[in-house]
């Protein structure tokens, strides 16, 4: 039987990339969303997702993230892939609207403010979704990956639009969270809110030698000003001097173990 492994799709997406890089074409199955995707993982409907993270241009995905939180699932792997963007359109005609996923859009604001600063920008659900709404309308863009213009018989308007280097973290996630691996994952949520609760928090991994790669907060949305935490750090899960920072941070924060890489 086939491991069924959930992507962003329709098919031709960068996810799709991503997953094609540790699983077959006839594993993937496609989602409208991030979040659905941690969601079938979770409740064991298919084995593996593959979800964005983190981009070099625009920092944390907050869908993946928000749904890591809200979902019992772990990191088995990572993937890094670099993203090259295209504007691509039905043709030559004037583009009056230009979609793509929020994160493209943002990955390519220098390019939308200098060529295009009068035109409407609007939200699609994948950069692939994009490009079959504009092989549908005219003067609707879409960026989108190149071979998107092949696939939907569209035009390439631009090519490598991106704003710099641009790569984006693929976290591959599974029921369970792997926990050997050269680096790890966790969600760290404070049980008070008061001055040197965070460096208290860290402490623990300076103190063992842990080299931390990643800090970024979210809100908790249960009231504002209350935050969570993910925290990367160099280092497995199954070692013992990890195992004994956390053991020191579970005294100041719940932790939710996301799993090691």
């Amino acid at each position: 039987m086939t491991m069924k492994v959930g992507v962003l799709g329709p098919p031709g997406t960068y996810s799709e990339k991503a997953a094609l890089r540790k699983f077959s074409k006839d594993s993937l199955v496609y989602f409208k969303s991030i979040t659905e995707i941690v969601e079938k993982v979770s409740r064991g409907e298919i084995e593996k997702g593959v979800i964005p993270i983190e981009n070099s241009l625009e920092g944390g995905v907050t869908e993946s993230l928000d749904a890591l939180v809200e979902h019992e699932v772990g990191i088995v792997d990572e993937i890094l892939l670099e993203i090259r963007h295209c504007l691509v359109a039905k043709d030559d005609s004037e583009i009056t609207i230009i979609l793509s996923h929020p994160q493209a859009l943002a990955q390519c604001r220098k390019f939308l403010n200098r060529k295009y600063p009068n035109v409407e920008l609007r939200e699609a659900t994948s950069t692939m979704h994009a490009a079959k709404i504009a092989q549908e309308i005219k003067g609707v863009g879409a960026i989108a990956p190149c071979n998107s213009a092949e696939k939907y018989g569209l035009k390439i308007i631009e090519r490598d639009i991106q704003d710099g280097e641009n790569v984006t973290r693929f976290f591959v996630i599974s029921k369970k969270p792997r926990i050997d691996g050269r680096k790890s994952s966790i969600i760290v949520f404070p049980f008070e809110d008061k001055p040197g609760t965070l460096v208290r928090i860290l402490k623990p991994f300076a103190d063992e030698g842990i080299n931390l790669t990643k800090i970024e907060s979210r809100p908790t949305k249960k009231r504002l000003g209350d935050y969570l935490f993910f925290i990367d750090f160099q280092g497995s899960l199954s070692e013992e001097r990890v195992k004994r920072a956390l053991k020191k941070v579970r005294k100041i924060s719940k932790v939710k173990i996301l799993g090691s890489y």
